[in-house]
């Protein structure tokens, strides 16, 4: 019987959403190979499965070149929260435009298959709602966000000039507002930051009036996304919105997390950032149609999940200051 046992690099490996990435296809028999340079990655994330044999874990940073053998590449690698990206705003661009190159390169020399993530900011403040993979943008290129929006841009032009270029196994997803255990603390995105200012018993700030919209994905239907496009025959090459079609706006979420945690935070407001979209949704059609996927955990189910994590993180680091958690269904 042939294996099916891979060799698998994730970029990214100790971040958010690579951590969850790293357990499945551990989960699936194969062997993982976790880079991370620390800068937004926590070994926090990955300590859970650092004794698995199977399990490996590097620091390096991508905008340097990385000799391995691997089957397939998952590069994940780039702060994705406007806190996180703007700190450096040039180093995130590199990040995202040199560390592309790099893992084509790797990907071309050994022949790997390789997926991008890349995200529903590449849209920017779009004009067009919902947003479909056929839309190209409405992006600011000198903005405070351009520095992740352009390098995400930039990384998706590099695959699919490899691909044509060299015939190179590419997969792209377009990743939407994903939340869930394991998102930093000091994430700067708005679940993250209402959860754990309601846990503080904090005033929870909303920018703007709060009519924006997101429209939120819980991690575990991202990553089976991912694992179902990397699967897909090699025909399917993205870009593939990955995200949740239902739309929520920015206030009614505060109220939801306020009332699930049983807080006393008050919402207060704040002027909306520069170039802050205020409408962000997918379009999951293709997405549907190629790979049969489509997210199943409802925003409580998935909140639960999320706000019960934050509590744990919470209480051991000594910061809790609100009641005892009170999550209600």
């Amino acid at each position: 019987m042939t294996s099916t046992k891979k060799r698998i690099l994730v970029t990214g490996g100790a971040g958010f959403l690579g951590s969850h990435l790293c357990e499945r296809l551990l989960a699936e028999g194969n062997d993982v190979l976790a880079v991370d340079n620390y800068f937004t990655g926590r070994k926090d994330n990955i300590a859970h499965i650092l004794p698995q044999t199977n399990f490996e874990a590097m620091r390096h940073d991508i905008c340097f070149p990385l000799y391995v053998e691997v089957d397939e590449i998952y590069n994940l690698a780039c702060p994705a929260s406007p806190i996180h990206y703007q700190f450096d705003p040039v180093q995130t661009t590199k990040t995202s435009v040199l560390g592309a190159i790099n893992m084509l390169g790797l990907a071309k020399r050994v022949k790997a298959k390789i997926f991008q993530a890349s995200t529903s900011e590449i849209y920017g403040d779009p004009n067009v709602h919902p947003q479909k993979e056929e839309y190209r943008g409405n992006v600011n290129t000198l903005g405070p966000r351009a520095c992740y929006d352009e390098g995400k841009r930039c990384a998706e032009t590099l695959f699919f000039d490899y691909f044509r270029q060299h015939k190179l196994r590419i997969r792209v997803a377009r990743i939407f507002n994903t939340y869930g255990p394991r998102m930093h603390p000091n994430d700067g995105r708005v679940v993250s930051n209402f959860i754990v200012q309601a846990l503080k018993g904090e005033s929870i700030t909303v920018y703007g009036d709060g009519s924006q919209t997101r429209a939120f994905c819980y991690v575990d239907d991202l990553i089976e996304g991912f694992v179902r496009l990397m699967a897909a025959p090699d025909s399917v090459t993205g870009p593939i919105n990955l995200g949740n079609p239902v739309e929520t706006t920015v206030v009614e979420l505060a109220e939801k997390i306020i009332a699930m945690t049983g807080s006393r935070s008050e919402i207060v407001h704040r002027p909306l950032p520069v170039d802050d979209p205020i409408q962000r949704c997918p379009d999951i059609s293709r997405a549907k149609d190629t790979l049969g996927w489509q997210p199943r955990v409802a925003l409580e189910t998935g909140l639960q999940h999320t706000i019960a994590y934050f509590d744990r993180l919470l209480t051991e680091g000594g910061e809790k200051k609100s009641p005892t958690l009170r999550v209600v269904s």
